[in-house]
């Protein structure tokens, strides 16, 4: 009991001192570590004579105990000085005047999204948005997409589970399936975010920007569906003729399906979007495949629809001369400096989206 009295009153004396955080942590390898005195002294227990053992553990785990938590205080107290001398030099003087600073900018993304949801909202769109993780349901099976399609296949879909469940969206349809849901038609609605597929090179990306059309209502056909997206073009390119033209393609959610080629020429080694004579694949389109309908309890026989996907990176790279989507994604400010935009130019129609 001696050994344990004097060890006690050794180090509530040095604990008694000033001490800094490296100096107390020393005291407690001292105390409790492999080869400190007080682990020692528990290693002697079954040397003790079976009469006094139980009091010899008993003393030795109140002092354990009570050296323990004064160390435990002493660090808290030390951590908690340091905080306060930390926010003491931190703290800012509201008195002193403000500092330069340099007006941030819009990015190209950001901005494009704005003028197609200005354009779009001109003609009766509403936005609607979805989650980036949704399930197999929504992503897939929901928009008519068999178990053996390629675009399920892992090299395409970050999945996050074992059972193929749960993924980052692919595209940004699943959110037609969400307002079909819980909602009534007819839907005129546009859905603008973040996709994600496993690729990556000069015109691709792992994550990257897509926005949804969808209009269902009675008597809907394919000239509704050219006539939006000439309207579309037009406004978003600020041009005031287009030559456009549908070539037949396969969508497991539409039926027909089509994509969308737009006439350009090169004109000072820049793309010139207008009549010129040559073509650019723009977006993919169709109608609203009846099964899609069938799945969200919209009768195929009364409500019929258009569909389309257009990736906003590619739209921002054609109207702005942007030759890299991976720029879109460096966080390198001189690139946000020449190709962003002034916070307060927010896109309308009425005096030209980009002027």
């Amino acid at each position: 009991m001696s050994d344990i009295k004097n060890i006690r009153d050794q180090f509530l004396s040095k604990l008694k001192n000033e001490l800094s955080l490296d100096e107390i942590n020393s005291i407690k390898t001292e105390l409790f570590g492999k080869n400190g005195q007080i682990s020692s002294l528990f290693k002697t227990v079954g040397s003790i004579p079976e009469s006094d053992r139980k009091t010899f553990a008993a003393d030795l785990n109140k002092i354990k105990d009570e050296l323990q938590s004064l160390i435990s205080e002493k660090i808290k107290e030390i951590e908690t000085k340091e905080v306060n001398q930390k926010l003491e030099k931190e703290k800012v003087d509201i008195t002193l005047p403000e500092r330069p600073f340099v007006r941030g900018k819009i990015h190209p993304v950001s901005q494009t999204i704005d003028e197609i949801s200005s354009i779009f909202s001109e003609i009766g769109f509403s936005v609607e948005e979805g989650p980036d993780v949704e399930n197999e349901y929504n992503n897939f099976t929901a928009l008519n997409t068999p178990d053996n399609h390629p675009a399920r296949d892992m090299h395409d879909t970050f999945y996050l589970d074992e059972n193929k469940e749960v993924l980052l969206r692919t595209h940004t349809s699943p959110v037609q399936i969400r307002t079909m849901l819980k909602d009534k038609p007819p839907f005129k609605i546009i859905a603008p975010g973040r996709t994600y597929r496993s690729d990556s090179d000069q015109t691709h990306a792992p994550m990257f920007h897509q926005v949804e059309g969808l209009h269902i209502d009675k008597d809907i056909n394919m000239g509704h569906l050219k006539g939006c997206l000439n309207y579309f073009i037009k406004e978003f390119f600020e041009v005031e003729k287009i030559k456009m033209r549908f070539r037949p393609s396969h969508f497991p959610f539409t039926e027909p399906s089509a994509e969308v080629d737009i006439g350009y020429e090169i004109r000072d080694g820049k793309i010139v979007i207008g009549e010129g004579d040559q073509w650019l694949e723009i977006l993919g389109c169709g109608m609203v495949h009846p099964n899609v309908l069938k799945n969200v309890k919209v009768d195929p026989a009364k409500y019929q629809g258009y569909a389309f996907g257009i990736g906003i990176d590619r739209l921002a790279m054609l109207k702005y001369g942007i030759n890299d989507l991976r720029a879109f994604f460096d966080c390198d400010y001189r690139w946000l400096n020449h190709f962003g935009f002034d916070p307060l130019d927010v896109p309308t129609n009425y005096r030209g989206l980009s002027r």
